[in-house]
């Protein structure tokens, strides 16, 4: 189900004097990307503005041009140009009442699967971007930090793509954060995928092994994608298959996909690459198939989450069931192999 779109709130007016601003980050700053610690630090000021200010050389790092990705160490020096920023009392009228209701109903599709004192860990739903961005006010993290007011601190771990649906993580202390961002780099968490493609994927009893490379690029109208490109970045997809399904009309493939590496759009890349894309995929699917299936979604789900906790070292395993909508789908067809 796609989310409505969502109006983004009256911008307020700005009353704080502007001035030049050299902020020296702190160990429980340390980690975060450089646009993310912008957004958390000028409330207020519109992400569009954020973001020209970082590719325009005006944000420096240690006197130095950086990137929005650029992550922050302990000590590094960020000189932030003048920008105004609300006051408090004007924040708290950009939550309005329909904001909050808004939230709210966006908080109650998406189940808590794990939460203590370090992490919280949701079902998010499809259509729900993760984080607010271009003509969508309200993404996972802000509609978690409006209903959750008690959270001193909430930063996502990693994205899932808006129509994807499944295990996020979000950490709720800043060490814990850094700890599953090392964990993540360094290739010691295990995301799995489930997926429905066109077509049969004839691989056998074994796990394909998809290595890619792939390069972002941009659409003339600012749009993002990413294409096989053999100078692109390494990419790494391990895809085994689960079922084939047939009808009069149709083949699709249940398969099961586990990240070795993490890509922009990596397995949705990696199918079209094969010629299986998945179902309901708009931006690299096969609309004349998806019209004669139906398909009502992405369908392509974050089923498993594998790290170790970053406070107690447990192992943990979190999983999110399969959608009803996979399971509607596939009612439509008849099993023909059984992995």
């Amino acid at each position: 189900m796609k989310s409505e779109p969502i109006s983004k709130p009256s911008q307020v007016k700005p009353t704080v004097p502007a001035a030049v601003h050299l902020q020296t980050i702190g160990p429980e700053e340390a980690g975060q990307r450089l646009d993310n610690y912008l957004l958390r630090w000028a409330k207020g000021v519109p992400k569009s503005h954020v973001y020209r200010i970082i590719r325009s050389g005006e944000v420096r790092v240690n006197k130095k041009r950086a990137e929005p990705t650029t992550r922050l160490i302990e000590g590094d020096v960020v000189r932030v140009p003048p920008v105004r920023l609300a006051e408090p009392a004007q924040m708290a009228a950009v939550n309005t009442a329909q904001t909050k209701s808004r939230a709210k109903g966006y908080s109650d599709k998406m189940p808590i699967l794990f939460e203590d004192e370090a992490l919280l860990i949701v079902n998010k739903p499809t259509g729900l971007a993760v984080h607010g961005g271009s003509g969508i006010a309200l993404g996972v993290i802000e509609t978690l930090r409006i209903t959750r007011p008690e959270l001193q601190f909430l930063e996502l771990v990693h994205r899932l793509d808006r129509d994807t649906s499944g295990v996020l993580l979000l950490a709720k202390k800043r060490s814990a954060l850094v700890e599953l961002h090392r964990q993540i780099r360094e290739g010691q968490t295990d995301k799995r995928y489930y997926l429905l493609a066109h077509g049969e994927i004839a691989q056998g009893a074994g796990t394909a092994q998809l290595k890619f490379p792939l390069h972002k690029y941009l659409l003339p109208n600012g749009e993002r994608r990413v294409r096989v490109d053999p100078d692109g970045l390494p990419s790494h997809t391990a895809l085994r298959v689960t079922k084939i399904m047939k009808r009069a009309d149709a083949t699709i493939t249940l398969a099961e996909a586990q990240l070795k590496t993490g890509r922009t759009h990596q397995i949705r890349v990696h199918l079209q690459k094969l010629g299986h894309a998945i179902l309901g995929d708009d931006k690299y699917g096969f609309e004349d198939q998806d019209k004669i299936v139906k398909s009502k979604r992405l369908y392509l789900h974050a089923h498993l989450a594998g790290f170790t906790h970053p406070r107690t070292g447990e192992k943990m395993r979190i999983e999110s069931p399969l959608p009803a909508e996979f399971t509607a789908m596939m009612k439509n067809f008849e099993v023909t192999s059984d992995a």
